[in-house]
């Protein structure tokens, strides 16, 4: 006899703090990623020959050393691609091998494959290329005066710069260079091609975009999609450098396998790695600000020049972005605003966490600083002074207007918790009576808007299967590179279906089963993902209702789903009862989910409509301490709050915050791209390019999730923390900045670019004793 009903309190799966779905895998060493799939017998192993020269044309190459060497069973070249040698994701600039032009020193000429990876990379550097050498660009500003483009400028403007720049009282104007970022994923760039029956091919890739990768792949071999099959099991790190530049791994080992018959793996060594794959883009601004006596912002014009590299890749998406961030959390009337993508004879850059919006913000929040030291003020009151308001200054230059800002309640609710004000005046206490050592404090808000900025990417596919016994497996659209997005959709899959989270699993993201994805990127996979999942439990769900409820002759309305249980006409029954019941009754236990953000328009001309779905909101408090003598610096403590909405998942979205801080941090302080004259990238190695480490990281470290609930209609109400709290440590820069300027008593402004190594904070010392000392 049933059970007489019992009503839950409270019971919810999403908005827990569970762990990582694979954390006890990660622990253990057991979680399996595309190196650790056993290979099949007959396997082999490929390396990619690459350029020696920055920008040359060549006529043949010799591969006889290569095809000679020890192991060796087949060498590739573009002569050999029966399809289309492209792997540009937007524009076909960017072939998979070179022929007869090279672009940048390490771009891929030839693939080899060898009975084992060491051999396959020792042949790989016996070939002998006849080249002619061409002039090459190797900066930005060098493409720039030249007028060498890989895309036609964009610009936005909105109102009458030139008339309000004139008016204004008081002007900022300057230049600032933003440095790019390697990506440095833990796991390098991979694919695993296997092929299969009537010229079918599998690759075990890891990628954001296996459904990007079926089409390179496809469109490589001459084949149609269907005979393609991408699979991703989970990715150590993507971080934006395997959305679009997984292609090539994966083109050129399919490539190879196709023409042998046989299994083969790339694995990327990293210094090949880091020569042949693009960055986040180096930044040039100049910027000119037009305000009031009061610090507020009247007119701004921001120029900006981004290294695009030798081809589109994602350039174009990501200088719109920029300019759809400049603005940041502040309104701005007036605005002339503009981006130039610079064809450059290095690695093609492309997405990178923040996918240029981090690099369109900063410029502002520079121009604010300055602002705030020629006046005399503390740099939080102008920005706030500065912030979004209510009707009237609640507007984009794009055309969107705000209707989730929540930015003043939270920068004040930091400001208060952090001790600023206090902290400040201690700040300045302690410069006062330290003439070697300095400190520097500075708090930044950050608004960033969050949809992919091309409408049609925003859809996602999702596929619930419930078992006989109750179990759940369900497969989606996005990727998991650490992020944390098969917990957060196995937790909306189990909130929707009222049963507990051990109770269901995700499997590899396989474009078999979800066809047409986007990629995992733009800070929407949980939006997306997690909506589709949403959609197709809930059709299960309501199945499972409608069927008990013709049990007990009851609506299906009241059936309720919670903790495990069916709760139908006063009685309790356990899910995976009704379940088997109802496969008795032939009801069907599996479905497909869909979901398209509404609402989203844009108009690439004018670059004015409505891009996001919604606005993330957060801020920073950093403090420094610099050594003015050697420019070595130190961040004592971060507090930072951030707005999630209501979060999936509070630990995940804590650390996700956490990450992004220190990961922006790197970007602004320590890791330098650096070139040589030849072009040769010599920063291709953890000896020479420095990520933070864990002694990098602040002792005090104080991060919080801002207490909101999204008005936008998403997924539980949640918002998304991949990209956005990267801006946050905005913050450590200005603090070094700030720390910087007490040397001239605040009187100078520091001509500090990023990142902020020693070496620049030393010569922005320089420049401000000298300043300090000429006034």
């Amino acid at each position: 006899m049933n059970a007489p009903i019992e009503l839950p309190g409270v019971w919810a799966e999403v908005g827990q703090s569970h762990p990582h779905e694979s954390a006890i895998l990660h622990v253990l060493g057991s979680a399996t990623y595309a190196d650790d799939v056993t290979e099949l017998h007959g396997t082999l192993h490929a390396a990619l020959g690459l350029s020696q020269q920055a920008h040359a044309s060549f006529t043949q190459i010799d591969l006889a050393a290569v095809r000679a060497s020890a192991g060796v069973v087949a060498v590739f070249t573009a002569a050999d691609i029966a399809g289309v040698n492209d792997c540009g994701p937007i524009l076909h600039d960017d072939p998979v091998f070179a022929d007869g032009l090279v672009q940048y020193v390490g771009q891929p000429l030839f693939v080899v494959v060898a009975d084992t990876h060491d051999n396959a990379r020792r042949a790989a550097r016996l070939a002998q290329v006849d080249y002619t050498v061409l002039p090459a660009h190797l900066t930005a500003a060098s493409a720039h005066a030249a007028k060498s483009y890989v895309l036609p400028p964009m610009r936005l403007q909105r109102g009458d710069f030139q008339r309000k720049f004139a008016a204004a009282p008081h002007h900022a104007t300057g230049t600032l260079s933003v440095g790019g970022q390697e990506q440095f994923y833990l796991e390098g760039q991979i694919a695993y091609a296997i092929p299969k029956e009537n010229r079918a091919m599998l690759v075990l890739c890891s990628t954001q975009h296996p459904s990007e990768m079926q089409h390179v792949v496809a469109h490589v071999l001459g084949l149609q999609s269907h005979h393609v099959t991408v699979e991703c099991r989970r990715m150590g790190g993507g971080f934006g450098g395997k959305e679009s530049q997984s292609a090539l791994w994966a083109a050129a080992a399919a490539l190879s396998a196709a023409a042998l018959q046989r299994p083969v793996k790339l694995r990327a060594d990293r210094d090949d790695d880091m020569l042949v794959t693009g960055k986040r883009h180096c930044f040039d601004y100049d910027y000119a600000v037009g305000y009031d006596d009061d610090g507020r912002i009247v007119a701004a014009k921001v120029e900006m020049v981004l290294r695009a590299g030798y081809s589109a890749d994602l350039s174009g998406p990501v200088a719109t972005r920029a300019i759809c961030h400049v603005d940041n959390a502040y309104y701005l009337s007036d605005v002339d605003l503009s981006a130039v993508c610079a064809k450059t004879n290095t690695q093609s850059n492309t997405a990178f966490r923040g996918f240029g919006g981090p690099q369109g913000a900063l410029a502002i929040e520079y121009a604010i600083d300055e602002i705030a030291r020629t006046l005399g003020r503390d740099a939080l009151d102008i920005r706030r002074l500065n912030f979004y308001g209510d009707s009237g200054r609640d507007t984009t230059p794009y055309g969107q207007q705000l209707d989730d800002n929540v930015i003043h309640a939270l920068v004040a609710e930091l400001d208060d918790s952090s001790q600023y004000r206090q902290r400040r005046v201690a700040v300045n206490a302690f410069n006062a009576s330290s003439p070697l050592l300095k400190k520097g404090l500075a708090i930044t808000p950050v608004k960033f808007g969050i949809a992919f900025n091309v409408n049609h990417l925003n859809q996602a596919g999702a596929l619930v299967h419930v078992y006989v016994d109750g179990s759940v497996l369900v497969n989606h659209g996005g990727t998991e590179m650490g992020q944390g997005i098969h917990t957060k959709v196995m937790q909306v899959v189990a909130q929707e279906l009222g049963i507990a989270l051990a109770h269901v699993r995700v499997t590899a993201t396989d474009t078999s089963k979800i066809a047409n994805t986007s990629a995992t990127a733009a800070s929407t996979g949980a939006d997306l993902n997690g909506k589709a999942a949403q959609d197709a439990a809930r059709q299960i769900r309501d199945r499972l209702a409608t069927f008990a409820a013709g049990q007990y002759g009851v609506p299906a309305s009241e059936v309720r789903f919670a903790d495990g249980r069916v709760l139908v006409a006063g009685q309790s029954l356990a899910f995976a009862d009704v379940v088997a019941k109802a496969y008795l009754a032939r009801v069907q236990l599996w479905s497909d989910g869909f979901y398209a953000t509404p609402g989203l328009h844009w108009d690439a001309a004018s670059m004015t409509g409505h891009p996001f779905s919604y606005y993330a909101y957060g801020a920073a408090v950093s403090e420094v301490l610099v050594d003015t003598l050697t420019g070595e610096w130190k961040l004592l403590r971060a507090d930072a709050l951030y707005d999630a909405g209501q979060s999936l998942n509070p630990a995940i979205d804590i650390g996700q915050v956490e990450g992004a801080f220190i990961q922006g941090m790197g970007w602004l302080t320590t890791e330098e791209l650096c070139w040589n004259k030849d072009g040769k990238l010599t920063t291709h190695a953890p000896s020479t390019y420095k990520i933070p480490t864990v002694s990098d990281c602040p002792e005090d470290f104080r991060v919080k999730l801002f207490t909101n609930r999204n008005v936008s209609d998403s997924i539980h109400r949640s918002k998304a923390v991949g990209e956005p709290p990267l801006l946050l440590p905005f913050s450590v820069f200005f603090a070094i900045r700030d720390a910087v300027s007490s040397v001239g008593g605040h009187r100078i402004h520091p001509p500090l670019h990023a990142p902020a190594t020693s070496e620049e904070i030393l010569n922005a010392i320089e420049a401000v004793q000298l300043a300090a000392g000429a006034v």
